[in-house]
């Protein structure tokens, strides 16, 4: 992205459609339901809304915000991408949800063929090359704070396609990178590095901080 966000009603846009994609799996625990919504209302103190209610975003909220900018709305599908790919598991219903903003913004949606949702069967994914969707996500850089804030607090500071199962502080099972995305690691972690150094000093601190007690 080549200059911040002008338009406050376009970032909260931006944002609740990112949200909207967090959330659309089911994947999410209450707990990072809650952290994401403390997120979004320091972001926006005067947006007054519900995040943890917020309705889904209308494609004539979208529609307005990006269709008239062709690279505005690409940026926002690149970051709507990172957002699905995150926690390292890409649902069926995120990827349709991608297809369908890429269609509506007109966007170009060649780079999405190399996304394969990872909860279909083996014998229905086919091999898409990466590199296209690498390049694709390489060249998102958001210079707008509220927007690289939020992908910060999406993508962990460790391998997003590996978790640990913890329990009352005790580490109950460690499940290793398996997903079939893991080849855009490198990328998300770029992406990641990009954005902390789009936000105040404090917050990189204080998100620095917290990575290393993690």
């Amino acid at each position: 992205m080549t200059s911040p966000i002008q338009c406050a009603e376009v970032r909260r846009v931006w944002l609740s459609a990112l949200h909207q994609l967090a959330l659309a799996d089911g994947d999410f625990s209450e707990g990072e339901r809650r952290a994401l919504a403390d997120h979004l209302s320091k972001t926006l103190p005067d947006a007054d809304l519900n995040w943890d209610g917020l309705p889904p975003v209308q494609d004539s909220d979208l529609a307005e915000a990006f269709a008239a900018d062709p690279t505005l709305a690409e940026q926002f599908l690149r970051s709507a991408v990172v957002v699905s790919l995150a926690d390292g598991h890409l649902s069926a219903m995120e990827l349709a949800l991608l297809h369908h903003w890429a269609d509506l913004l007109g966007c170009d949606q060649s780079p999405l063929k190399g996304l394969q949702p990872c909860d279909a069967p083996t014998s229905a994914r086919s091999i898409h090359p990466l590199e296209p969707l690498k390049q694709w996500l390489d060249a998102l850089d958001p210079s707008d704070p509220a927007v690289a804030g939020f992908i910060v607090s999406l993508i962990p500071a460790q391998c997003p396609f590996e978790r640990d199962i913890v329990l009352f502080g005790h580490k109950l099972v460690h499940i290793p990178p398996m997903c079939k995305l893991n080849p855009l690691y490198d990328q998300l972690v770029g992406l990641r590095f990009r954005c902390l150094g789009r936000l105040p000093e404090d917050e990189q601190l204080r998100i620095s901080r917290r990575d290393c007690s993690a």
